[in-house]
């Protein structure tokens, strides 16, 4: 029988750690890849992906059951993976001493809300898509699933999910660079769209 994630949420937020052993296992490939295309290293990968899924224990009982939890992993590990970028960017340039440590203090964003806005923006980016196109770009996108996979599940070719995804990817991408942060959503969207782009 085949759990939707809505349930694995629900048992969640009552500390069900099956329900948590199930969601890894649905979602931490997806995940381990859209972060490794970032950092480009396989042990941060590894660390950045516990740490993406102890947020989700963490914040477990903040998660509603109508969330798409694989939006919420993406976002997250989006943030955690442009958190170390930067940190070793500084490192790098402190090291050559071309940059001064205080000159990104302009760019924080409280981080309390960072992840909270990002998820919220990828929400309404998608519920402007159609049906198909909102069910293609989640399992493409957020679930981490192949062409192959989805045409399959859909039965539609491949090349129909291949079209319809772009089309979504170009009205998700006119629609967040509209309505967020610029200096965040450009490296959020690169994030976005790195991902199964080689599928």
């Amino acid at each position: 029988m085949n759990i939707t994630d809505a349930e694995l949420v629900l048992r969640l937020r009552d500390s069900d750690v099956s329900a948590f052993d199930s969601l890894y296992g649905n979602y931490h490939q997806a995940v381990y890849r859209n972060i490794l295309k970032f950092v480009k290293d396989t042990a941060v990968a590894e660390d950045i992906l516990q740490e993406v899924f102890a947020r989700l224990w963490e914040k477990r009982r903040d998660i509603e059951a109508e969330q798409s939890v694989g939006g919420w992993l993406f976002v997250i590990s989006f943030n955690l993976s442009v958190s170390w970028v930067r940190r070793k960017l500084k490192e790098q340039a402190l090291h050559k001493n071309l940059l001064d440590l205080d000159q990104e203090d302009h760019l924080m964003i409280d981080r309390k809300h960072l992840d909270e806005e990002q998820y919220s923006l990828l929400e309404q980016a998608i519920a402007q898509l159609s049906p198909k196109k909102r069910t293609i770009v989640t399992r493409c996108k957020l679930e981490g699933k192949t062409y192959d996979e989805v045409a399959t599940e859909l039965n539609i070719s491949r090349n129909t999910v291949k079209e319809h995804l772009s089309a979504a990817m170009a009205k998700l991408n006119d629609y967040m660079l509209r309505n967020g942060d610029h200096r965040y959503i450009v490296l959020f969207l690169f994030f976005f769209t790195c991902h199964n782009a080689s599928h």
